[in-house]
């Protein structure tokens, strides 16, 4: 992981106009508090309330709800959104000027950090504005030939999967959709796409991390499956990246596509795509882009006019993301979902589709409850708890989607447990 000190040793070659709106000292009570653990396990420091105190004081919230769906878009901490507003503001007074001359050109300091954090070389990292158009950059400037296969999962992202039928319905290739059991096992899942490919097999897309119930994929083993037989890997990190310690340099997929606005916590409408360097060529981009970028991975962040703000606001939400620590985040965020899953694990009528592995899943959990449909479920807790859950309904199984961020302090999680109980009674 990327440390404080190099980053903003990076940080200076963001640029002038960069480093006057940068403001570390605004982060001095997440670092102090940070400092102040930083000989005690990650898992330790997970139960501390007086150090995440000092997080959740780092936002600015309506706690008169409790957001348990922050696996959509999370809000971004007070840093990072002062940041945001002051790149705009810095924008609006002489846009084509401010925008173009002097916050444009900073993406290059941003691309650098981000692509040091995520393990990745950064003249392979395309900064864009989510998950979706980072997978679809892939999905959509891969040559393909009717008859060509794609082996996915029934329980991928559903704009992916819509992405893939329209192919289908252009150019006639084949879309093979495996099903699997939740909660999943790492040997079941790669055994299922082992046995799923074809001679017509050219690209595998798979989740790193589902959006339905969590399940943290086996990306390394699929990977080099589809190296083994010339396939291509697309891989959905949408979920995964800042929210659990990887290096997309050890997986060696051909894409990865993630959001910055979930679990980096930057601002809405943010993500990266990253490319092997030697597909970047081959890859038509979404939006033309002039013959001289043809091999450069900036063709791909090629879309006409839009906000330098989003995509400069990164570098703070960076500075916080290593702030508190991947390794305590991601530990932080597994005792919050352990702590209401196991509480109703076991009891009548729920029906947990999430492992508590911690090899297998982090914050995110899926939970039905027996004869209750997902939607009334969710309904119940925001009419009664004001409570903010994603009802989940997928053609297997069905149940209300749980996930809380930094932020969310033990008591909303013990009201959402309590709430649950309740409901399973009725």
């Amino acid at each position: 992981m990327l440390t404080r000190r190099a980053f903003l040793g990076r940080s200076g070659t963001i640029g002038a106009a960069g480093l006057a709106t940068f403001n570390p000292a605004g982060l001095g009570r997440l670092l102090e508090a940070s400092a102040g653990v930083a000989a005690r396990q990650a898992v330790d420091v997970a139960r501390d309330e007086t150090y995440w105190r000092e997080i959740q004081q780092a936002f600015t919230l309506d706690r008169t709800i409790i957001n348990l769906n922050n696996g959509g878009c999370c809000p971004s901490p007070r840093v990072v959104h002062e940041a945001l507003k002051r790149y705009l503001d810095l924008s609006n007074q002489a846009p084509v000027y401010h925008m173009w001359q002097i916050l444009e050109p900073n993406i290059e300091g941003v691309r650098r950090t981000l692509a040091a954090d995520a393990g990745a070389d950064a003249e392979t990292v395309a900064i864009t504005r989510n998950a979706s158009e980072a997978l679809q950059i892939a999905q959509l400037g891969l040559d393909l030939r009717r008859g060509d296969e794609v082996l996915t999962t029934n329980q991928d992202y559903g704009r992916m999967l819509q992405t893939w039928e329209q192919r289908v319905a252009r150019d006639g290739i084949k879309l093979t959709k495996i099903s699997f059991p939740v909660p999943a096992t790492q040997a079941d899942l790669l055994k299922r796409f082992e046995a799923a490919i074809t001679p017509s097999t050219r690209v595998m897309h798979f989740c790193h991390i589902t959006n339905l119930t969590g399940h943290i994929f086996p990306v390394r083993e699929l990977c080099g499956l589809a190296r083994r037989r010339g396939i291509t890997t697309i891989v959905d990190g949408a979920h995964a990246y800042a929210h659990f310690p990887f290096r997309i340099q050890e997986f060696d997929c051909d894409f990865y596509g993630t959001s910055l606005h979930k679990w980096l916590l930057a601002p809405i409408g943010t993500g990266f795509l990253q490319v092997r360097r030697e597909r970047i060529e081959s890859t038509w981009a979404l939006q033309p882009a002039p013959a001289s970028l043809a091999a450069n991975i900036r063709k791909f962040e090629e879309i006409g006019t839009h906000p330098a703000a989003n995509h400069n606001a990164i570098a703070e939400a960076l500075v916080f993301h290593h702030g508190i620590g991947a390794e305590r985040k991601a530990a932080r965020l597994r005792y919050l979902k352990e702590r209401w899953a196991r509480r109703v694990k076991g009891q009548p009528r729920f029906q947990l589709h999430t492992s508590l592995d911690p090899a297998l899943s982090c914050a995110i959990g899926t939970i039905g409850i027996e004869g209750i449909p997902a939607g009334t479920i969710t309904s119940k807790l925001w009419e009664k708890w004001r409570i903010i859950a994603t009802p989940i309904a997928h053609a297997e199984y069905q149940g209300v989607r749980v996930t809380p961020n930094v932020y969310t302090t033990l008591d909303e999680i013990d009201t959402f447990a309590e709430a649950m109980e309740s409901i399973s009674k009725t």
